[in-house]
């Protein structure tokens, strides 16, 4: 289909998973930027602390060397009707598992803290080219309750809730907070 300018669209394109973690990542900050346009929610990446231990310049190119500051906590938080939330986005290519490596342990401790305090909190987990909204609480109750480093595919696809692909944004993953965790109440965004 031509638009004006003889700008070629093409529909039905397919998802590229080759870079993983970037590419969900990018979905989410696309949903995020989405939900800020149409005044939905107000959610966005926090920067990863970084301390600038050196820079040289070589070759018309600066190279720069840092470490982190600190221990970061989740990478996105935000507001959503009324309530606090933070979260983060993983990507795995294990077909069988998700690693719990993959959640330092100070992670697992904001995630307690935050369902302390009555936000929600969850992880948006890709696995086997499907996505899932992973609650917080579940990932805690899993991690009391068993002595395994990873959490089972199975177990992601039955106490996980699946976001499916959509048009604008491509990753409505507030439709699954929607559902999850405002019972009840209207959920329209």
């Amino acid at each position: 289909m031509l638009y004006p300018g003889n700008i070629k669209k093409e529909f039905n394109k397919q998802i590229n998973y080759a870079n993983r973690g970037m590419d969900l990542e990018a979905l989410v900050n696309e949903a995020n930027k989405f939900y800020e346009i149409n005044d939905i929610a107000i959610i966005y990446k926090k920067p990863t602390p970084v301390n600038i231990t050196k820079v040289k310049y070589e070759n018309n190119k600066v190279l720069t060397k840092g470490q982190l500051k600190s221990k970061s906590s989740l990478d996105y938080v935000g507001v959503y009707k009324g309530k606090y939330l933070d979260f983060d986005a993983k990507s795995t290519l294990s077909k069988t598992s998700f690693p719990l490596s993959n959640i330092s342990n100070h992670q697992i401790k904001h995630i307690k803290n935050v369902l302390k305090h009555g936000g929600l909190t969850f992880l948006i987990i890709e696995i086997n080219n499907e996505i899932y909204l992973f609650k917080g609480e579940t990932l805690i109750e899993f991690i009391n309750n068993n002595e395994r480093k990873s959490i089972p595919y199975k177990e992601i696809k039955n106490n996980g809730e699946k976001i499916a692909l959509k048009y604008n944004p491509t990753l409505d993953y507030l439709n699954i907070v929607n559902r999850l965790y405002f019972k009840g109440e209207n959920n329209e965004k």
